[in-house]
């Protein structure tokens, strides 16, 4: 990324957390960023592309979040799954950005929220994938389509979770911890 995307992506995700994804205009992030409007749309493309792009850039941080985990618990893979959904869903109830997309009302000018519910494609193979790269550095009895299934129940599970959480972090990542126990077994 080049420091005018990140410098974008950041005031866009300011600007929705303080006023919705409607107050984001590329004439606006230009302003607030000093350049002009085509130079914007010239690093992140139209507000489509702007959308995933704040979604996409959001996802690395809870996917760093799920690499650290593995890699404080190098041992003991349910350990560090445990870690991984615990800090995930901490991480989310704290993200203002994330209650904002989620927050939505019904009928408003989001492209955002679709990319986290219904047009999850991106956000799962990119999730999946982490979790693969870091299960491999354990000896599972689980290969191939087996593991690959495992690994997508529990990443939409957790993605679940992080929409829309019906218990604490501590106890949704027990509960998945005891699922991926039985799936991994």
């Amino acid at each position: 990324m080049t420091p005018l995307r990140d410098a974008i992506l950041a005031v866009t995700a300011k600007l929705i957390t303080d006023q919705g994804w409607q107050a984001v205009t590329m004439a606006r992030l230009a302003a607030e960023l000093g350049v002009s409007r085509q130079t914007v749309y010239n690093e992140v493309g139209a507000k489509p592309q702007l959308a995933e792009a704040v979604v996409l850039a959001e996802l690395d941080r809870f996917l760093t979040v799920v690499t650290a985990s593995f890699d404080e618990h190098p041992d003991d893979v349910l350990e560090a799954i445990r870690a991984a959904v615990r800090n995930v869903l901490e991480l989310a109830q704290g993200n203002a950005l994330l209650h904002a997309v989620v927050s939505a009302t019904h009928g408003a000018n989001t492209e955002l929220l679709p990319l986290l519910t219904t047009h999850t494609e991106g956000l799962l193979d990119a999730a999946k994938a982490v979790v693969s790269r870091c299960l491999q550095t354990y000896a599972l009895s689980l290969g191939g389509q087996e593991l690959d299934t495992a690994i997508d129940l529990i990443v939409r599970h957790v993605l679940s979770h992080v929409m829309q959480p019906s218990s604490s972090p501590t106890a949704t990542a027990d509960a998945v911890t005891w699922a991926a126990a039985k799936l991994l077994a």
